[in-house]
């Protein structure tokens, strides 16, 4: 199916997706030690499939969220009558439970479920079996297992668990899919009618707590719950996407892993969870990014595992296909290992908003701000691999340089306003003679706009944060004119790519979609230098390509009217939370933009 045919379950621990023909893909991430979660989270070790559906011809199909909840309810209409599938991962905090009722609306439906576990991406086969009641069906394979509960009944076939079973009207007949670890008993059966209602008064009463009100409500509000499923609950890590390897070219090679927390977008996250209302949510996030970056400065990672972990190497698992033949299909992320400069400017950003809002700071957290400038005073001007983590030759990114300036800005500002003891004469003197390097370096005349790299003549769209990171002001000349710049040479179909496509060809490298994030970054350029109309259309068009359920993944290919990139991607949803506060702060008489990152 295409990836915008999915929808998302989670509990705040793991996450699945749910296709339009009732199939769902579960990828379990088990909260084990450290070593076997560095397995988990990879991977490594586990990976199934599950499809329950109608037999016969389907008359119509339609599916919603059950209000601002992470219910899914998919409808399928046949001759002989209609079903509801009431799909859900209730937050238990001890299991992880796929749970989907299947319930009778009219007539009489026939209906098939298949059900392949896979461990290892497909290369092992569990043992399949029985408990001794004949109350559940295990598959065990090494340290994982998985539970199948249901009062309907299964059989093998062709190494999958099958069963034929029928709905009436008024009928609900549950089915109960747990993962556990293989050396424990099984985890303890659930009360699925229960577990719904448990599971939609704690999705309720968190969206309860959105505190703004405004245009865009449902978008905000189900951008903010895909955000929440995408947190680790026992740690507040945040992962940028629950898949790995979905193309960010239809049939391309650009095929990564996003199961891991990104300090990039660290102050984004922030702002989006805090001026929701959000406080625990960002203050989670806010603790997670303090220990993710405890240690030597120099050894600071621009993404980690969702437990802090570090070694996230990655690999090839040949013997996938991959999505619609978008080979190779990857596993970990080497870029973990890169010099990235613009992640000090976040984590020094994130910390500085975080005091702005009055969120509890550890005490230690400004002696390893310290520790960290003191670092970055002697790498700042050196050639890294930018924000868009490059894997050729390093350079001298603008967006890059810039964000060092943010991490010197912010941090006196933070010790200006909160009274702390700090080398202010010297980091002023940085942050100026940063600048100016950027202004003197980063800005070429001739175009009129800010580019990629020193000395390039290529555009990027990073360089669209300038103003929304206070660097220099919307109104500014060469602001003006870079905004212009990218939208005449980097736009298509309306929509911003993150790269200069004159760099590329189809020939020697197929061009990705357009970036969603960075066509929402150019709707906030816009609410800062006042042109409420321009962003309004930019914003209206990314949320016009969300799925029918709200989702979006991390680009959109315009040509083949398709959603790429992993899904649903933290970096977007989060962008249009943000946008959309920008907007709604603009038009309230005398409230300053969320945006606007220098206070």
């Amino acid at each position: 199916m295409r990836i915008e045919d999915y929808a998302l379950i989670g509990d705040c621990e793991t996450a699945a997706l749910v296709g339009r023909d009732g199939s769902i893909d579960w990828l379990c991430w088990p909260a084990f030690d450290s070593d076997a979660c560095f397995a988990a989270i990879l991977g490594t070790n586990r990976n199934g499939r599950w499809l329950i559906g109608p037999r016969g011809d389907i008359t119509a199909a339609s599916r919603r969220y059950l209000g601002d909840t992470l219910i899914l309810e998919t409808r399928f209409e046949t001759e002989g009558g209609a079903v509801a599938l009431i799909d859900f991962m209730p937050p238990r905090g001890q299991a992880s439970d796929v749970v989907r009722l299947v319930r009778g609306v009219e007539g009489r439906v026939k209906l098939r479920m298949e059900l392949v576990i896979r461990f290892g991406f497909g290369v092992a086969i569990p043992w399949v079996r029985r408990t001794e009641d004949r109350s559940a069906v295990l598959a065990i394979c090494g340290q994982d297992m998985t539970v199948l509960r249901t009062p309907v009944e299964t059989r093998g076939e062709d190494l999958t668990t099958v069963a034929e079973f029928e709905v009436n009207a008024g009928e609900t007949i549950p089915f109960v899919l747990t993962y556990g670890p293989s050396h424990l008993p099984p985890p303890k059966p659930i009360d699925p009618e229960a577990a719904l209602r448990e599971t939609e008064a704690f999705w309720k009463d968190w969206s309860g707590r959105y505190r703004r009100k405004g245009d865009h409500h449902h978008l905000v509000m189900r951008s903010l719950i895909t955000l929440k499923a995408l947190t680790f609950g026992p740690t507040g890590g945040i992962v940028a996407a629950p898949t790995a390897s979905l193309p960010e070219k239809l049939g391309g090679a650009r095929n990564w892993d996003y199961r891991y927390c990104w300090l990039r977008d660290a102050t984004f996250t922030l702002l989006a969870l805090m001026n929701s209302g959000y406080t625990e949510e960002a203050s989670a996030w806010h603790n997670w990014l303090l220990r993710a970056a405890a240690g030597a400065p120099a050894h600071m990672q621009i993404m980690y595992g969702i437990w802090g972990q570090r070694r996230l190497l990655e690999w090839e698992a040949g013997w996938l296909a991959g999505y619609e033949g978008a080979q190779p299909v990857r596993f970990g992320n080497a870029a973990h290992a890169q010099l990235q400069l613009d992640v000090y400017g976040e984590l020094i950003d994130a910390l500085h908003q975080a005091r702005m809002a009055k969120l509890q700071l550890d005490d230690a957290s400004w002696a390893l701000e310290c520790a960290v400038l003191e670092h970055l005073a002697g790498v700042w001007d050196h050639p890294d691999h930018g924000i868009w983590e490059r894997r050729g030759e390093a350079k001298h990114y603008v967006f890059s340089k810039v964000m060092t300036w943010v991490a010197f800005d912010r941090a006196i500002k933070s010790a200006e306003t909160f009274g702390f003891k700090a080398p202010l004469l010297h980091w002023r003197a940085l942050r100026d003679t940063i600048h100016r390097d950027v202004c003197r370096k980063g800005f070429d005349a001739e175009m009129g706009a800010f580019v990629e790299s020193y000395g390039s003549k290529l555009l990027d769209a990073s360089v669209l944060l300038l103003p929304s990171v206070g660097f220099l002001p919307a109104a500014d000349a060469r602001v003006r004119g870079t905004i212009a710049a990218i939208e005449r040479d980097m736009m298509r179909d309306g929509f911003v790519l993150r790269h200069d496509p004159r760099e590329v060809s189809e020939e020697t490298q197929p061009i990705e979609g357009a970036f969603l994030a960075c066509t929402l970054w150019l709707a906030d350029a816009h609410v800062l230098g006042g042109d409420l109309d321009q962003a309004q259309a930019l914003f209206d068009r990314v949320a016009a390509v969300a799925n029918d359920v709200g989702l979006l993944a991390e680009e959109y290919d315009s040509i083949a009217g398709r959603q790429t990139g992993n899904f649903p991607q933290a970096l977007t949803h989060i962008a249009l939370i943000n946008t959309a506060h920008n907007l709604s702060a603009a038009r309230a008489e005398g409230e300053k933009p969320a945006v606007q990152r220098s206070q």
